[in-house]
């Protein structure tokens, strides 16, 4: 279980660097500049979205034999890894915040966003994998954090000393190294 955690923890938080909620991060930041109301809407929105997609792979792992999820699992990995080397753009905009406040404004943006994300289909393979919903949703949510709290905390200080194309190749190999393991059957599937 612990294992489960740590490791959703790392592969969201890698997954996370210059992805596009990454970037709504940054946006929002600049636009409300209000941290604690984004940093909480960003973890509801995880916590939802991270929480639907480990169900789904829950009822993925009730639906494959063993062997077939070693090599479903190790596939999705391998094809998270390549998507992974795709930068990310944010095409939406935030303009105006309404009625609704940031906090509401940044749940509904970021769950949106996360839809068919890459985290998001990681999230659907690691619950899979590891069959520790809770573990899996509570790590992938604090990768979430861990990769855009400080974006929208500190954006300003740090954005354009992180190398994003090195990050995303890092982000990549983990994806790729993983995929190869649970081929090989060296993590559970």
């Amino acid at each position: 279980m612990a294992a489960s955690f740590v490791v959703s923890t790392l592969v969201v938080a890698i997954a996370e660097m210059g992805d596009k909620t990454q970037l709504l991060s940054l946006l929002l930041a600049a636009r409300f500049r209000k941290p604690l109301p984004i940093i909480a809407g960003i973890a509801v929105a995880t916590l939802a979205n991270h929480a639907l997609a480990a169900l789904a792979g829950e009822w993925v792992r009730a639906q494959l034999g063993p062997e077939t999820l070693r090599w479903a699992v190790g596939l999705s990995m391998l094809a998270i890894g390549a998507w992974a080397l795709r930068p990310d753009r944010y095409e939406g905009s935030v303009e105006r915040r309404g009625r609704w406040g940031v906090f509401a404004v940044t749940c509904a943006a970021f769950f949106l966003v996360e839809i068919g994300d890459k985290t998001q289909i990681a999230t659907v393979v690691l619950a899979a994998q590891y069959h520790a919903l809770a573990a899996v949703v509570l790590g992938t949510t604090a990768g979430m954090l861990i990769a855009n709290a400080p974006v929208v905390v500190f954006a300003h200080r740090f954005i354009d000393r992180v190398p994003i194309r090195w990050v995303r190749v890092g982000a990549s190999a983990m994806f790729a190294a993983l995929g190869v393991l649970a081929i090989f059957g060296y993590v559970e599937a």
